[in-house]
């Protein structure tokens, strides 16, 4: 079985592994994603950039991957106002390296619809390959229902090209939780803009009291946003949504439900969030204790993440194929 990863992520060329944290947690990161830690140390980037497409090289189920970067924030005159120095990477960093390996990449941009030329910035990464846009809209404090978005949105509509949506909480970066939830997906879609709604609006921490709801398997605990994606997964021809970084305890718990829900199968993407690690182990998904260790042990991250997702969505779901109705035909394996 070969798939597309819709959701994946370059980092930013100056990131460095440097704070007391990462020092710490390098070693983690890096035996999660198979890079060597004295590597990813010494020569942060180029490491990971190399470990990736190797990975994507290897990997038994996973053939290309749709790779983005994250633009900064920016003020209402399209001035820089943060660009944090570990998600953040340019449009150009994601073509380069896309262009030097080309049978694993597929080039996503990520444009913040605050800067002047949006549309013409629109224009250029797609004549350089890019395939859909990223919107991280909580990181930039952006309401998507501005209808002074209109204009952006109907480029994207015009173009074919698909948007995808952060929807649900955000630890990598600083986020705004006015623009996390699934009301953010309403005006792209109803401009007609094929949206994805990544992460299926899960992962908030809405219990905290009673933290244990925030790690249950049982729907009555789950995120409210979680349930308004299933509804408007039937409502709209136009929106899909992914399943990336739903290895974190807060989203693996849902992933039964999903399951479930096969009405719904049609619509939705495999991805993985790549570089978020994939937490086997100690975890909500409610695989027994032998598949999670035998899962576990698989040294492809791709792989690994693939055969968590095939315990529920057998080999023949629509969730492999899925991609194929929103990448143009370039950009397809």
């Amino acid at each position: 079985m070969k798939t597309i990863d819709i959701h994946t992520h370059l980092l930013n060329p100056q990131v460095r592994f440097d704070r007391l944290f990462d020092r710490v947690a390098v070693h983690f990161f890096a035996k999660s994603l198979g890079i060597d830690p004295a590597q990813l140390k010494q020569q942060p980037w180029e490491a990971y950039v190399a470990a990736m497409a190797h990975a994507v090289s290897t990997s038994e189920t996973v053939e290309k991957a749709c790779l983005f970067g994250v633009d900064s924030r920016v003020d209402c005159k399209g001035r820089e106002t943060h660009r944090d120095k570990t998600v953040c990477a340019m449009n150009a960093d994601v073509v380069e390296v896309a262009g030097r390996y080309p049978r694993r990449f597929i080039p996503f941009f990520s444009i913040n619809p605050l800067r002047p030329n949006a549309l013409d910035l629109i224009d250029e990464f797609t004549e350089k390959g890019c395939r859909g846009a990223k919107f991280l809209q909580n990181y930039w404090g952006l309401d998507l229902n501005n209808p002074a978005f209109i204009p952006y949105y109907e480029k994207l509509r015009d173009k074919k090209l698909p948007l995808i949506i952060h929807i649900g909480n955000e630890w990598s970066i600083q986020s705004d939780k006015r623009y996390e939830g699934s009301n953010m997906l309403e005006l792209p879609l109803q401009t007609g803009v094929t949206v994805i709604a990544a992460h299926m609006g899960l992962g908030q921490i809405n219990h905290k009291w009673l933290a244990w709801r925030n790690l249950s398997r049982n729907p009555v605990w789950f995120d409210q946003d979680y349930f308004h994606i299933l509804e408007m997964l039937e409502q709209y021809d136009n929106l899909y949504g992914d399943l990336s970084a739903m290895l974190i305890p807060l989203r693996a718990r849902a992933l039964g439900h999903l399951a479930s829900q096969k009405q719904v199968h049609h619509k939705l993407l495999f991805g993985t969030d790549y570089p978020v690690p994939f937490m086997i182990r100690f975890n909500t998904h409610g695989i027994n204790s032998a598949e999670t260790k035998r899962i576990a042990n698989i040294q492809n991250p791709f792989d690994r993440y693939a055969d968590v997702m095939l315990q529920f969505f057998p080999k023949g779901n629509p969730l492999y194929t899925n991609h194929q109705h929103i990448l143009t035909s370039s950009a397809s394996v």
